[in-house]
């Protein structure tokens, strides 16, 4: 009988990406607009400082995702035209590493032998790629995906601090921006661990910790020179 089990390995590629995006967005922006407003300045810059941090990091996670994740991909694709090669000037020795990855694994010889034959047979090179190299449709490098996952989510994330900048009293703030923040932080790990099938507490603790930690100093060095740190 067919059995169909729901993995959320598919989902790490874009889920990384977004994790990161949303969770710098949120931090980013609300330690900048807490600097700024540590060092006295007023609403409008203060909204100012933080829609320019906005369009600065979502571009810049944009780029960023897209430079590291396409390195990624040109080292995958650099493997991969080294192992057809490999493949085509010396099938033997390709096969018999083939065998030997399976033997390591807990096959027996023959039976490892056997299945890199049959493996090789209906595709060598994808074969070398998912045992050997560790490459698969499942985890490969899209720089595309990233940048705009990264982007988006940087970009929904930045909106929340500035939100609350816009409807909070500057008197109150500091404090405000803080406490709305870590939440939005909490409920940012809770969705994310869901999605990714983590235990839910530990990740939104972690990034609670860290996001506050960020706030904390941000907040502590324009209070301290008087300047958006």
């Amino acid at each position: 009988m067919p059995h169909t089990e729901r993995h959320r390995i598919h989902r790490i590629g874009w889920l990384r990406a977004a994790v990161l995006g949303a969770n710098d967005g949120i931090v980013s922006t609300a330690s900048l607009v807490l600097g700024v407003a540590a060092a006295g300045s007023s609403s409008a810059n203060i909204l100012l400082a933080g829609i320019a941090g906005l369009v600065a990091g979502a571009m810049s996670m944009a780029a960023g995702e897209y430079v590291s994740v396409s390195s990624q991909a040109d080292t995958e694709r650099a493997d991969l035209e080294r192992e057809r090669r490999e493949l085509a000037n010396d099938p033997k020795l390709e096969h018999a590493e083939l065998s030997a990855i399976y033997v390591k694994r807990g096959l027996a010889p023959d039976l490892a032998h056997e299945v890199a034959s049959q493996l090789t047979d209906h595709d060598a090179l994808a074969a070398h790629a998912r045992d050997e190299l560790g490459i698969s449709e499942i985890v490969n490098a899209r720089p595309v995906q990233a940048a705009l996952a990264s982007a988006g989510t940087f970009a929904v994330g930045a909106v929340l601090p500035l939100i609350v900048v816009m409807l909070i009293p500057p008197a109150q703030l500091m404090w405000t921006v803080s406490a709305s923040s870590l939440i939005f932080l909490a409920l940012l790990g809770s969705l994310s661990a869901r999605a990714g099938g983590a235990p839910i507490m530990l990740a939104a603790t972690r990034v609670t910790f860290w996001g506050a930690m960020a706030m904390a100093i941000t907040a502590g060095v324009g209070s301290l020179f008087g300047v958006a740190a």
